[in-house]
């Protein structure tokens, strides 16, 4: 199933690869990416889209929420957003 999580982050050079290299050592493959500064300066908003199952995919946002740069992972992917391709 595909699961489009967004993950609220701090804005300090290595968090991305922090990110990707978590997901690729669960063997995850990151088919989209967004990544942009919030409001405030200090934050990030990672948007990015995997596919995987239920149970794979809330093993991987404990695993995030597990990382000290990462404030809160959140699924779209069962409720109501707008998605765009950049």
């Amino acid at each position: 199933m595909r699961h489009v999580l967004s993950a609220l982050v701090m804005n300090q050079p290595g968090v991305l690869a922090h990110i990707s290299g978590m997901l690729a050592s669960r063997a995850f493959n990151i088919d989209s990416l967004a990544v942009g500064e919030t409001e405030n300066a200090e934050f990030s908003r990672v948007t990015f889209v995997v596919n995987g199952d239920e149970k794979d995919l809330d093993q991987v946002r404990k695993q995030l929420e597990k990382l000290v740069t990462v404030v809160t992972v959140q699924d779209f992917s069962g409720g109501d957003f707008v998605e765009r391709d950049l």
